[in-house]
């Protein structure tokens, strides 16, 4: 919606929006992976996710009321987007390293796709009111912004609901919980179990995996001690997991706007609601994506609910190639009446897609990072690949479709949404724990095909 403002309101050009949300993207990413990492050890997460919001909120009235006309002061919106980007780094490991610390491993499940589907539903209520207030006020429609800092106090009301003491922050970061935790046996008062445990939670090592990872003078578990960073970074199914996140929204990421400028650029106020509906729609059915992943991936596991999500992408680009052509070729009566509202129905597999994909990727993320102790970690990079897919992908397409046009980009958009299939089908196994393992964690564990 910024975007939509910022060209249709203020005078902006594709590319200077484009640079600024480039500039968003780009501090997310850089941000994200550090941001876990602060996560992981924070005992005050409630309060950093509680800044990151209002400060957020803050930055996107400031792009609402600061914007000059024409891109007159562009340095300082890249400026003030580079500082939205840091903030909202905080929020996905936030958010979700607090509730993984309320429900335990073993409730992320259902609490996440319950999460996910009270976003997308807070989301197409502020969407659509916004592109409701935006017709009426047009072409004033700096003031739809007004719904953020609303949104933001209730988030701060129910976040000051949340009890600190409810929150196990050991499984915050993917850990055993405190009852399970070995008891140590030593002598000396300052490394009891508590200090041990203590120190591994409040006090970052910044040893990110060069040197020695742990002793083993035999004073602490493994199983209690979280792997290093570079740990993290050398698990091949992380690696091709970030892959499928980046590939997925390297084509995924642009197919929003290009959608919302085919209908909102040249049509004034009806534009603008008309971009809102894409959002609502979409935002809609995610909900109902969301409610599917909590009620059947805990049952038939992740990658099957995973590859449905993905595979919903090259559909829509297809059909969105396919209208484009018979848009270019013939005409009938309200033939651009009923061309809107068909586009506008694609929206319906971007929910299904986008949906599965925002709720899942959490959910895989959790799994591969069990035992770990660095969860938010290993959200804060999936996060990231999927920003720098998104950051990527804006700046591709837009350069797309202005070089070769609409049709020939969601044409090309289609093959590259086959990539995150294909490498998911192939290369990534079933995460969900209990539902399958590995030829290399049988022979480790000495496992006979008959326990499995």
């Amino acid at each position: 919606m910024q975007n939509v403002f910022l060209v249709t309101s203020k005078g902006y050009t594709k590319k200077q929006a484009g640079m600024m949300f480039f500039a968003f993207g780009m501090s997310q990413f850089l941000f994200q992976a550090p941001a876990g990492y602060l996560m992981d050890y924070s005992q005050n997460k409630v309060l950093l996710l509680g800044a990151s919001v209002v400060v957020t909120s803050l930055l996107t009235l400031a792009t609402a009321a600061f914007a000059a006309e024409n891109g007159g002061n562009l340095g300082l919106m890249i400026f003030v987007k580079v500082l939205q980007g840091i903030a909202t780094a905080l929020i996905p490991p936030g958010l979700n390293s607090i509730t993984q610390g309320i429900v335990g491993t073993e409730g992320m499940t259902a609490q996440v796709s319950q999460n996910e589907m009270m976003h997308h539903l807070g989301t197409a209520i502020i969407v659509l009111t916004a592109s409701l207030l935006a017709f009426v006020i047009y072409p004033n429609v700096g003031f739809l912004f007004i719904v953020s800092p609303i949104a933001c106090i209730g988030v701060i009301y129910y976040l000051k609901l949340i009890d600190a003491e409810d929150i196990d922050h050991r499984e915050a970061r993917g850990l055993p919980p405190k009852k399970h935790v070995p008891k140590v046996v030593s002598f000396d008062v300052a490394h009891t179990p508590q200090s041990v445990e203590d120190s591994i939670i409040r006090k970052p090592s910044f040893n990110f995996g060069f040197g020695t990872s742990f002793s083993h003078d035999g004073t602490e578990s493994c199983s209690s001690r979280a792997n290093t960073p570079l740990q993290i970074l050398k698990d091949p199914q992380l690696m091709v997991f970030l892959l499928i996140c980046f590939s997925f929204q390297l084509a995924n990421g642009t197919v929003l706007p290009l959608v919302m400028q085919t209908l909102a650029v040249g049509n004034g106020r009806t534009g603008i609601l008309m971009s809102g509906l894409c959002i609502a729609i979409a935002q809609v059915f995610m909900e109902c994506s969301a409610e599917v992943c909590g009620k059947y991936s805990a049952k038939y596991g992740r990658k099957p609910l995973y590859v449905f999500g993905i595979l919903s992408l090259p559909l829509r680009c297809l059909i969105l190639t396919i209208l484009l052509t018979v848009i270019e070729n013939a005409y009938y009566p309200f033939s651009d009446y009923i061309d809107e509202v068909v586009i506008l129905f694609t929206q319906i597999l971007d929910g299904i897609g986008a949906g599965v994909f925002g709720t899942m990727y959490v959910l895989v993320s959790s799994d591969i990072s069990g035992g770990t102790g660095r969860f938010s970690l290993t959200l804060g990079l999936t996060t990231a690949a999927i920003t720098l897919g998104g950051t990527v992908s804006g700046y591709f397409g837009q350069a797309l479709a202005m070089d070769i046009g609409y049709k020939e980009t969601f044409g090309i958009l289609g093959y590259i949404s086959c990539i995150p299939s294909f490498l998911y089908i192939c290369f990534m196994p079933e995460t969900l724990p209990g539902m399958d393992k590995s030829i290399s964690e049988i022979s480790e564990n000495g496992l006979d095909y008959q326990q499995i």
